[in-house]
């Protein structure tokens, strides 16, 4: 192993992104010099985000290149283009998990264990958030340290990791990041039933307060009426139903509507309110089909995203997805933003439930990546005189036909 290279701010960017795409298109790589350059400027998953023209690429990677960090190769078939292919992981001598997680602290600056899970999906398939602390504290203390873990910040709820491969852009330095997926760090089957036992407790206030809302709130309306006559008379099941009010609001617009909640006390308060509508107790990462139908036409995900994980809306939307009828649309419903609320008191009863917010440009990419198509979606700010204090999203997509 060579000893520790020091990269400026452009150095990190390269090898950052030559590491990326190595992985997630190898077909298209060694990369040329547009290529890269145009990995190095990305508006997506780059923090700070950089405009380097390319002079300053071919220039920085050739002096990578002399410093024993990159090679330039001639590309293999058609024009004789030069290509840009890195070597920093044989000269570090990184394992697979090592070298997804410094790839992203390149790209990325400092961030927790969750987000470093959630953001090296592409990149190595890290089975839960323990297995990334486990890889950083090994790369921490190897003979030549790669990472280090920062002091936790008034707010924060997890410790950031950065790399000591030179000094960190300062925005990424001192951007606040919340882990949402430390609302699961006990595991999931505890935070499920801190979420059932929440919702148990408080089901018939909760009923009282809020199943009248619909009345005060003309967007969700006329989103639910374009969900009725998208499904044209076929089953639609909204998921994380509570008290019943947005199924019934369905039913009494000539929809065949289900609800499902994961409360028991909410569905016996959904059955008691709308005794003529079909409410039942499970788990929206569990949907099947309905039993008289290929698929449902509409499956709503109505706030019951609201407690996972931002490392689980993958596998959650999939699931809903999943047993959607051919043209049939996913509606989501969530809190948008980029932190977990916490809640000790609600409703009037003590309680101990986490709030995840969830950023809307991640919960888009989870829908496009789940194949669905047809996509829209809708941010409102909070309706204050309801009390409200986030922005909502709103995203509707269409399963192919």
């Amino acid at each position: 192993m060579i000893e520790l290279p020091v990269l400026d701010a452009a150095e990190q960017r390269i090898l950052g992104a030559l590491l990326e795409k190595q992985t997630t298109v190898p077909a298209t790589y060694p990369l040329t010099a547009n290529a890269l350059c145009a990995a190095c400027n990305q508006s997506n998953n780059r923090d700070p985000v950089m405009d380097l023209d390319l002079k300053v690429v071919e220039q920085t990677a050739r002096a990578l290149k002399d410093r024993g960090l990159l090679r330039i190769v001639w590309a293999p078939t058609g024009r004789r283009t030069l290509k840009y292919h890195q070597i920093l992981d044989e000269a570090l001598g990184l394992e697979p998990d090592e070298r997804a997680l410094l790839t992203v602290l390149l790209l990325r600056g400092a961030q927790a264990p969750g987000e470093l899970r959630t953001r090296t999906e592409r990149l190595h398939a890290f089975a839960d958030r323990s297995e990334v602390e486990s890889c950083l504290v090994r790369m921490a203390r190897g003979p030549e340290p790669l990472v280090r873990e920062l002091g936790r910040r008034p707010g924060q709820q997890d410790a950031r990791w950065v790399h000591l491969l030179g000094p960190v852009p300062q925005q990424a330095a001192v951007v606040e990041s919340v882990d949402r997926d430390a609302v699961i760090a006990e595991g999931a089957e505890a935070r499920d039933e801190r979420v059932r036992s929440t919702y148990d407790a408080v089901a018939t206030a909760y009923a009282e307060q809020l199943v009248d809302e619909l009345d005060a709130l003309p967007f969700e309306t006329w989103l639910l009426d374009r969900v009725v006559a998208g499904a044209a008379g076929q089953p639609v099941v909204e998921l994380g139903s509570g008290p019943g009010h947005v199924t019934a609001y369905l039913a009494g617009r000539g929809a065949d509507a289900t609800g499902i909640d994961l409360s028991s006390a909410m569905v016996a308060e959904a059955r008691r309110r709308f005794p003529a509508l079909t409410f039942e107790v499970g788990d929206l990462r569990r949907l099947s089909r309905p039993a008289a139908s290929a698929g449902w036409a509409a499956v709503l995900g109505w706030y019951s995203l609201i407690h996972l994980a931002a490392s689980e809306l993958p596998a959650a939307v999939a699931a809903l997805a999943r047993p959607l009828a051919p043209g049939g649309w996913l509606v989501l419903a969530l809190h948008a933003g980029t932190e977990i609320r916490h809640l000790d008191e609600w409703f009037g009863h003590e309680v101990d439930l986490d709030v995840v917010l969830h950023d809307p440009a991640d919960v888009v990419r989870t829908v496009e990546a789940a194949g669905l198509v047809d996509l829209e979606w809708y941010l409102r700010g909070p309706v204050t005189a309801r009390g409200e204090t986030t922005e909502r999203l709103y995203v509707v997509a269409r399963q192919p036909d």
